[in-house]
């Protein structure tokens, strides 16, 4: 693809002028952007933890109020787009993704990080919501199918570089440098898209407020408890609390859902076996595939001793063979049933991980390689053809919120994967060290990657015994989801080409 000389005006038709690929370019920059910034903080959490004083708990929160934000707020940021524009709706994310980049890279210390990363999940929200409408105004016929087939491969490039990039930045210049380089990407994708991108709206009347508010408090409380309960004790009083509001704040989501004419999401389509067995699955691929990478990180970085860039590299074979594999097998997996390679992709994502309970103390980064590769093909085969077996488990006229569903699933399951694998982590770290003698203050800090003192045998030991304990769980996890989409999503389906697939990207 060769590029224009100068972005055209946006009166003129998209599909008839020299050029036309100027709006795809904006979607896509802006696309790369928001998926790369869920893995390109995993490599700098050591060096964060190091020079904010971050403790462990406020790690998992720099993860996961980034995809909490994200999951809650891009149903109803999608309905947003349909009222105000989608257009309108991009810019403002990018706008904000922006700001919120900024302040992350000022942050003077976790609790603004923390705030910060929230704003960005808030806003790339509005970007993730709006992209993949605002390319289907903007091209029609074999110039669609093309623009959805680059932005697969930029989304897929994304997950592929994200750990890297990381690395590079923290090695070479400052972990700061992982949200100052969103500025410049920002700019760029702010002036093409207000010269070139048309602006379009959809069918929507109004936004789901009541049902918005009771879903993201009932996310957010359980987070809140998973994270508490994990490092306080389950039986702490602000975790107990977490959970309570949580509860209360689901049935309340439900019993608006039910009520309103133009729900966030149209609880009916929980009631299709299929569609509900897909969402699991959705929170189960992302929370078993990608959350253990924040505790994979802190042991190669803070036990093993490599770099920032190192690290990443460790692990990138997984997000490579999940590209390459996406790639070269998408026209043979789109020949299957949907459902066929979401279950066979989980089950490969399964066996990967519990391939990585291979590790103990005396083990280096290498052990991990065998599983990272089978898991990156599990991953290739499933998220794919995700969305398209969500789709063809819905009626035609919810497609557009079927599709929402995954997204808002999928990123769900990547801010409880952190905080259940962390409880799991953390609890087992603790274990190990404060059987030998430690104190538990002094364990509390180690578990977030603090310097570890006289016996790195013993760290070793513990933080081997966690990360096994953390594959087990996610391992079994997965091939629990793919027995269930095996068992419940077995029927005919509409055929999934005919939605965009998306790309193998973790989150999206």
């Amino acid at each position: 693809m060769s590029a224009p000389s100068a972005p055209t005006a946006p009166e003129a038709q998209p599909g008839a002028r020299p050029g036309k690929w100027w709006p795809l370019a904006a979607i896509c920059l802006g696309n790369f952007m928001l998926l790369i910034d869920v893995t390109i903080v995993v490599t700098a959490l050591p060096s964060m933890a190091r020079d904010l004083d971050a403790g462990f708990s406020d790690l998992q929160w720099v993860m996961d109020l980034y995809a909490l934000a994200l999951a809650a707020l891009v149903m109803v940021a999608g309905t947003a787009g349909d009222l105000l524009g989608r257009r309108r709706v991009y810019v403002l994310g990018l706008a904000a993704f922006a700001l919120a980049s900024l302040i992350s890279g000022l942050a003077p210390n976790v609790g603004v990080l923390i705030a910060a990363r929230a704003v960005q999940g808030a806003a790339a929200a509005a970007m993730l919501a709006t992209n993949t409408p605002l390319l289907a105004a903007a091209y029609a016929g074999r110039d669609r199918a093309f623009a959805f087939g680059i932005w697969g491969a930029v989304s897929g490039a994304a997950s592929a570089l994200g750990v890297l990039l990381g690395g590079v930045l923290t090695d070479y210049l400052d972990w700061r440098w992982i949200f100052y380089v969103n500025l410049p990407v920002c700019a760029v994708a702010l002036l093409i898209t207000l010269r070139t991108v048309t602006e379009s709206r959809g069918s929507a009347s109004r936004i789901d407020w009541p049902g918005t508010v009771t879903f993201t408090l009932s996310a957010a409380a359980l987070t809140y408890g998973l994270i508490v309960g994990g490092e306080d004790g389950w039986g702490d009083g602000g975790a107990v609390t977490a959970f309570a509001v949580s509860a209360v704040a689901l049935v309340l989501f439900l019993l608006v859902e039910r009520r309103t004419g133009e729900p966030l999401l149209d609880l009916r389509l929980l009631r299709r076996p299929s569609f509900a067995a897909l969402m699991g699955a959705a929170v189960v691929l992302t929370g078993a595939a990608f959350a253990h990478y924040t505790y994979t990180m802190l042991w190669l970085q803070s036990v093993q001793g490599l770099s920032p860039i190192e690290a990443g590299l460790a692990v990138a074979p997984m997000a490579l063979t999940s590209f390459v594999f996406a790639g070269a097998g998408g026209r043979f997996l789109h020949r299957l049933p949907a459902w066929v390679a979401v279950s066979s992709g989980l089950a490969l994502i399964g066996v990967g991980l519990l391939t990585q309970t291979a590790i103990d103390a005396g083990s280096d980064w290498k052990v991990l390689l065998p599983g990272l590769i089978v898991t990156g093909l599990g991953v290739g085969v499933a998220i794919p053809v995700l969305v398209a077996a969500a789709l063809a488990a819905a009626p035609p006229e919810r497609a557009g919120m079927a599709s929402g569903a995954v997204n808002t699933f999928r990123q769900l399951g990547f801010a409880l994967g952190v905080a259940v694998l962390g409880t799991i982590f953390s609890g087992r770290v603790r274990d190990v060290l404060t059987g030998a003698g430690l104190s538990p203050s002094a364990a509390n800090a180690i578990s977030g990657g603090a310097p570890f003192g006289s016996d790195p045998g013993l760290v070793q030991e513990a933080y081997a015994s966690a990360l096994e304990r953390v594959y087990l769980t996610a391992g079994f996890a997965a091939l629990a989801a793919a027995v269930l989409v095996a068992a419940v999503a077995r029927r005919p389906a509409r055929t999934p080409a005919t939605a965009p697939a998306p790309s193998p990207a973790p989150v999206h």
